[in-house]
């Protein structure tokens, strides 16, 4: 286990490091999930740059003030730091649901290398503070149908399907579901 872990405010420079962590999550996580040639160009060197590129402007330019990105951050023994995951959120973009009150839940990321030391707990409990603290009351966010693995971590927080679902078009039809949960005030 690590010397120290925290969450904070994601900055500026932090943008290749969210971008590592995305490729590095979606090749581990979605590999059988969704069409190889997909995932090839969605985690690319070219790839990586776009994203790097869309986080730096995330952090440096949000749409709105409740639009956050947050980062936990593991230090070793020799207390180097490293970003080992990260959670992007913001008011709902569903036309069902309500901006003022309801939240999504964009993006939970964990180094794949760094799973199993409670970083996602981490950073979901950060998500859920910060969210109440703007004022939301419930929040959402879309899965893969056949992504068990995030479907189940954010069921054993008391997250819980709430019928919506859709496809992705991605040359294959690959369904997602909406998950939604209660924040507590």
């Amino acid at each position: 286990m690590s010397a120290d872990t925290f969450v904070r405010q994601a900055r500026a420079a932090d943008a290749d490091d969210l971008a590592r962590i995305q490729v590095a999550s979606w090749q581990a996580g979605y590999a059988g999930l969704i069409p190889a040639p997909v995932l090839a160009e969605l985690t690319s060197a070219d790839a990586h740059e776009r994203w790097r590129g869309q986080w730096h402007a995330a952090v440096a330019s949000p749409p709105t003030s409740r639009h956050r990105i947050l980062v936990a951050v593991e230090s070793g023994e020799d207390r180097e730091r490293t970003l080992a995951g990260f959670t992007s959120f913001g008011p709902a973009t569903d036309p069902d649901r309500w901006p003022a009150t309801d939240a999504e839940l964009y993006e939970l990321h964990v180094d794949p290398a760094l799973t199993g030391r409670g970083h996602g707990s981490r950073l979901l409990n950060a998500l859920a503070d910060a969210v109440r603290d703007d004022g939301f009351h419930t929040l959402c966010a879309w899965a893969l149908e056949s992504d068990t693995s995030l479907r189940e971590f954010l069921a054993s927080a008391g997250w819980a399907p709430d019928g919506a679902r859709r496809q992705l078009d991605m040359g294959t039809p690959v369904p997602e579901l909406r998950l939604h949960a209660a924040v507590s005030v």
